[in-house]
């Protein structure tokens, strides 16, 4: 039996009761697969990152959601990287994921840590329009309201997400959706969240985040779904490159984050947010 520190960050946020908070478990070995699923069902949060070994800059990384494990998590890489900062110091880190090598710098600015990390290679692809309608036919929205300028997609940068763009802000404010049968079919198609977005002018997007698959209603900041939607602007031509863009989202839901995308002409999509401690859970939990 290894024992590992688990902590609790606030990603893309400058404040605790902001952001979308993530667990970040840092030991000498991983546990088993089942306890840091009990682990991370355990904590609530939308996922937990777990993190070994405790010492070097290339750490194995393995992210769980309350109710499964999924392949990459943008937000608990940020607060991964902050709590790394905090214990190691500063610096360039690999996170070897599942998907692959995550390289994760680190820094401190204006008093508080931030991290940027850089996606494994991004990839798109349009969405089947039966898909798109079923989606729709969920949220209860209406294919006459999607932006057709950011047509529907299946945006990948480590975790595959569907896109849909639409053209009036007050279409993404009102979000209500069958939690089980979106979840049903986002199982059946590979879907990790909903990447729901709304451009208020050309470098800042509105975004919401439906992730029934990890148990949740909806993620108030999804740094995996802002790289994938990154690459997909990039790849799809959407986008003049280089491009900053800035995603606001967590609004609707009462936790505001801030997602920065800085868009290369290639290679992976940065993501950089600001992660801050909501406290750190007393004692050593068994790994």
């Amino acid at each position: 039996m290894n024992n590992g520190t688990l902590y609790r960050l606030s990603a893309f946020s400058k404040t605790p009761d902001g952001g979308n908070p993530a667990g970040v478990w840092i030991g000498e070995t991983l546990p088993a697969s089942d306890v840091m699923q009990r682990i991370a069902a355990e904590v609530g949060y939308s996922e937990t990152a777990f993190v070994a070994p405790c010492r070097g800059t290339t750490r194995t990384i393995r992210y769980f959601s309350p109710e499964r494990e999924v392949p990459f998590c943008g937000h608990a890489t940020i607060a991964t990287g902050v709590a790394l900062g905090d214990t190691a110091g500063d610096g360039i880190y690999t996170l070897e994921t599942t998907v692959g090598d995550v390289p994760v710098t680190v820094r401190s600015r204006d008093g508080l840590r931030e991290a940027s990390l850089t996606s494994v290679k991004p990839a798109y692809k349009p969405a089947p329009d039966a898909l798109v309608r079923e989606v729709l036919s969920l949220l209860g929205w209406e294919s006459s309201e999607l932006n057709r300028a950011i047509p529907p997609a299946m945006a990948f940068a480590g975790a595959w997400h569907l896109v849909l763009a639409v053209s009036d802000k007050g279409r993404l404010a009102a979000l209500e959706y069958d939690f089980d049968r979106l979840k049903a079919v986002m199982l059946r198609e590979g879907i990790t969240t909903l990447q729901l977005v709304w451009q208020e002018r050309p470098d800042v997007f509105h975004s919401r985040n439906p992730f029934p698959v990890g148990g949740v209603i909806e993620d108030p900041a999804t740094g995996a779904a802002a790289a994938a939607l990154g690459g997909y602007l990039r790849d799809a031509g959407l986008v003049s490159v280089p491009a900053t863009i800035l995603i606001r989202q967590g609004e609707a839901i009462g936790r505001p984050s801030r997602i920065v995308v800085d868009i290369p002409a290639a290679g992976g999509i940065v993501v950089t947010g600001t992660a801050v401690s909501i406290s750190e859970l007393p004692g050593l939990l068994p790994g």
